[in-house]
């Protein structure tokens, strides 16, 4: 049975980025550009993808590819020298050993808008045993610095011609231009590149002259394709403008499929939410971010890594990074969780909450102004407004652990290492230096004393030495 091998051309340099990172290395909703044609051709059907890296970024493409796919459904090949499409594409087709009936699908690396669904209409044309080659091409309003689809006087494609080798206003006015995905049977593929010759303008080895070596004998056909998926990205701008389609589709496909979507939130394509979960306006969902069903992450909430449980309530405006959030949870508005923050089922996490490093046990709360670094707390205790966990002693960080019910009141300072055993109650105002066993009371705060009539002497005093300092201006 015929294999289908693609090639993905990506050893261009991509200095319109003006970035130190590869350009198919940026990263576009949560993956790098080059990911997007790679998955496309294998949803496509390709049983191998062999993408063309430069020497230079060889391993950071293999490196960051290995994160988003199975690194047994790619290899890389290197174009050492940067010579062309065509000599890109002959350093992956040298690599590889096919018989006559293979076919290979040949796409660029920046052009992360295609879909399978693109991809196989023009794989479908080698069906027919008499055509060897069909490329992609699009009707262009303006046609400059595209190739140009040529025919004969039967219409039938001929060959592509770049724009700076074009030779007549007629040739120029063509509107018909390539857009650089092609499907070729191996061995004529394998025949025309090795042939390839750089007397052009650009002193490159085109691929675009695979179709005048193939259609001289073979059929050739073309299929059309819209404009809009073909996109590629040279600089940011263009970056910009394909992610914004990219977040598009996600909130689409997230919408079909039963997740209710409020506005326009920025949702990676790595994350996953399971149905009837409702993702409000402002909403920023990154990396392998995972939102159960029926949960509700409102306005202006960032979600970093997190695993979600269901049922879930996040109030707006929250930022939860690498943590683990159970069901029936509360969260917010601005709470904070931090990296390694897990909290069980039944939590609230209340208004400027702040967790790191730190495990929450059912049903437990802060709801107010809290801090909690390092920290366990165990099941139905409750942690009153303005409490802090002093973790760090400028030199290491340490541990606090509250026990299953216990009570602390506001303006708490847990001096950590320190243990409050099960059913303690911890008074309000109290720096906990040393371990409370359960069930006790711990008092830690300075004796009130009242001075009887001194707040109103002292009124009159401030009021005094104010009204001097207005008369001396």
């Amino acid at each position: 049975m015929s294999q289908l091998i693609a090639i993905v051309l990506a050893a261009g340099h991509g200095t319109r980025m003006k970035s130190s990172l590869s350009k198919v290395l940026h990263p576009a909703c949560g993956r790098p550009l080059v990911y997007y044609p790679v998955r496309a051709a294998l949803d496509a059907g390709a049983d191998r993808v062999v993408v063309v890296a430069n020497p230079a970024t060889a391993e950071p493409i293999s490196s960051e590819l290995r994160k988003h796919i199975p690194p047994e459904s790619f290899q890389i090949a290197i174009q050492e020298v940067p010579r062309g499409t065509g000599d890109a594409v002959r350093a992956a087709v040298t690599t590889l050993a096919q018989s006559d009936e293979d076919r290979v699908l040949i796409l660029s690396g920046d052009v992360p808008l295609l879909t399978a669904e693109d991809l196989l209409p023009l794989v479908a044309e080698l069906s027919d045993k008499g055509v060897q080659l069909s490329f992609m091409a699009f009707h262009a309003e303006d046609p400059t610095g595209y190739g140009r689809v040529l025919r004969n006087e039967s219409g039938k494609p001929v060959e592509i011609r770049e724009h700076r080798d074009l030779e007549t206003e007629a040739e120029r006015g063509i509107k018909e231009v390539n857009a650089g995905v092609y499907a070729a049977r191996f061995s004529p593929l394998l025949r025309a590149v090795s042939n390839l010759k750089s007397n052009n303008a650009q002193g490159e080895y085109y691929l675009t002259d695979v179709v005048l070596s193939i259609a001289e004998q073979n059929d050739v056909r073309v299929v059309q394709a819209s404009p809009e998926v073909l996109s590629g990205v040279n600089d940011r701008a263009q970056l910009s403008e394909v992610e914004s389609v990219l977040f598009a589709r996600i909130r689409t496909k997230f919408a079909q499929n039963g997740v209710t979507i409020v506005g326009s939130p920025l949702i990676d394509d790595t994350v996953k939410i399971a149905p009837e979960a409702r993702i409000e306006a402002g909403v920023r969902l990154r990396g392998r971010t995972v939102i159960g069903a029926r949960t509700l992450v409102d306005v202006g909430c960032v979600v970093n890594d997190t695993s979600v449980g269901e049922d879930v309530v996040v109030k707006p405006y929250c930022v939860l990074t690498e943590s683990t959030v159970g069901s029936r949870v509360e969260l917010g508005p601005f709470a904070h969780l931090r990296p390694k923050s897990v909290l069980e089922d039944e939590c609230h996490i209340g208004n400027f909450v702040e967790t790191k490093n730190s495990l929450v046990k059912k049903g437990a709360k802060a709801n107010h102004l809290t801090y909690l670094g390092d920290a366990e707390v165990g099941e139905k205790s409750n942690i009153g407004a303005g409490t802090i966990v002093c973790n760090y002693d400028g030199f290491s960080k340490r541990r606090t652990v509250i026990g299953k019910g216990v009570f602390i009141g506001s303006d708490t300072q847990l001096v950590a290492p320190v243990t409050v055993g099960d059913r303690a109650y911890v008074a309000t105002n109290t720096t906990v230096t040393k371990d409370v066993p359960e069930g006790a009371l711990a008092i830690g705060r300075s004796q009130q004393i009242n001075k009887e009539g001194y707040g109103d002497a002292l009124r009159e005093r401030l009021a005094e030495a104010a009204r001097l300092l207005k008369a001396k201006k």
